[in-house]
């Protein structure tokens, strides 16, 4: 299926970036119920969380989602672009392996302030 440019909507934070929208035109009722579920406050809670979780060090996604518990390593590393974006997290240079031993990104906070709940 081909991405539709009615697919896009701009960026909450306006940075001008084109994100996917929580669901296409095309999706079944339940897909839709489900990208309209996931508010503002839920992405933010995800990311405190993922902060929270880089407090104890440095990691990739697979060990944040461990360290967190409640959300997958795809939930989590979907966040880190925009926490990257947002100055909260960094990239370390190094790789770590993920579950299924391949390389991916280490990831570290930015700011240790700005995890306080």
């Amino acid at each position: 299926m081909r991405t539709r440019l009615d697919d896009y909507r701009p960026a909450a934070d306006d940075s001008g970036l084109p994100l996917f929208a929580a669901a296409r035109r095309s999706d079944p009722p339940t897909s839709v119920a489900a990208g309209q579920a996931m508010t503002t406050a839920a992405v933010e809670e995800h990311e405190r969380l993922i902060l929270l979780a880089l407090a104890a060090g440095p990691a990739g996604k697979t060990e944040l989602s461990a360290r967190i518990g409640s959300m997958s390593d795809q939930q989590v590393i979907r966040r880190m672009k925009r926490l990257e974006r947002l100055g909260k997290v960094e990239r370390t240079g190094l790789e770590v392996m993920s579950a299924a031993r391949r390389g991916e990104t280490e990831w570290r906070v930015a700011f240790l302030e700005e995890i306080a709940p």
